[in-house]
């Protein structure tokens, strides 16, 4: 039996006049509406602030709090500041499903989780963003529960879980959502993954722009130390199949596990694709498909330059 209880959903922020309204329609327009929504402004300089104090003139639930300097830290201010003990925590540029605050909130309330991790899901507005999204963001089905932790853009959790916690970690300027979960772990807190708590977020539209959100999500992967199995096993592999590649200029044949490995790589984005995309016309499939490699080798490039950049960072704190 789910026993209600006060829900304070809070969000930090920082110049996004252009998404901050549809954000908060989609969190006025919950199923299970939030008790308070608190969003803390961290420094915008647009018109995000006055955008807010719109809403706040006619949904009082609707707070405007400021402080921070990134994004852990404007996390931090915002559950300061709010007023219940359970906290559900989403992120700016994105909107979310109507059912997300029901969903992430109750086993919570039936005390059957201290966290609850939902999902996110990819609405691409162009090709590009399509095969971006198909390279790089699973389906819920390809999830392990057990393994998953939770992204701050889709995330509830006890006031009294982030308190031992530690807060989001202000040091950090990305995986600081990451970090938070390990640190829960570390505490023993229940998690659970809840797939149907989803969110909507719109892929990178660019190649370049892909490039910098990897390169600093790697960066922040280095400075935090963290899966640093993973990058041996990609420095590796591109290893691997470079050799390959400079043998083929005395071996041909050698080009034929080059080959291979690559189309092994794009199997799962390209069978993502497919699904989700069935109506596509075979021209249009056929080039988001020719651009799941060259958006897997860029990514991997960004990640291996950022990884040792966090790295040099750690060392100089």
């Amino acid at each position: 039996m789910i026993q209600s209880q006060h829900v304070s959903l809070i969000c930090t922020v920082k110049d996004e006049a252009a998404t901050i309204a549809a954000l908060l329609d989609s969190m006025l327009a919950q199923r299970r509406p939030p008790d308070e929504v608190v969003v803390n402004d961290c420094g915008s300089t647009d018109a995000t602030a006055e955008i807010v104090q719109r809403y706040i003139a006619r949904y009082p639930q609707v707070r405007l709090v400021r402080g921070g300097h990134n994004i852990s830290s404007g996390r931090n201010n915002a559950i300061r500041n709010a007023r219940h003990d359970l906290i559900a925590c989403t992120d700016a540029g994105l909107t979310l499903d109507p059912s997300w605050l029901a969903e992430i909130i109750a086993p919570l309330e039936r005390d059957q989780a201290d966290v609850v991790g939902g999902f996110f899901t990819p609405a691409p507005q162009s090709l590009f963003e399509l095969a971006l999204a198909a390279t790089n963001y699973r389906d819920a089905e390809e999830i392990a529960p057990q393994k998953f932790l939770p992204f701050g853009k889709s995330l509830a959790f006890r006031r009294h879980a982030w308190e031992r916690a530690g807060g989001f970690p202000e040091d950090a300027s990305h995986c600081e959502d990451i970090l938070f979960d390990l640190a829960l772990k570390r505490a023993g807190y229940r998690f659970v993954f809840v797939p149907d708590a989803r969110v909507h977020f719109r892929p990178r539209s660019s190649l370049p722009a892909f490039a910098r959100q990897y390169f600093l999500y790697a960066r922040g992967d280095g400075q935090a130390n963290l899966w640093p199995r993973r990058y041996v096993l990609r420095y590796t592999a591109y290893g691997l199949g470079l050799a390959l590649l400079l043998g083929a200029r005395w071996r041909p044949w050698l080009l034929v596990p080059l080959a291979l490995g690559a189309v092994a790589y794009s199997r799962k984005p390209a069978a993502r694709l497919l699904k989700r995309a069935p109506a596509l016309p075979l021209h249009e499939q056929a080039r988001a498909l020719a651009l799941i490699p060259l958006i897997r080798g860029v990514g991997d490039l960004a990640k291996m330059i950022g990884y040792p950049a966090g790295i040099r960072k750690r060392g100089a704190e």
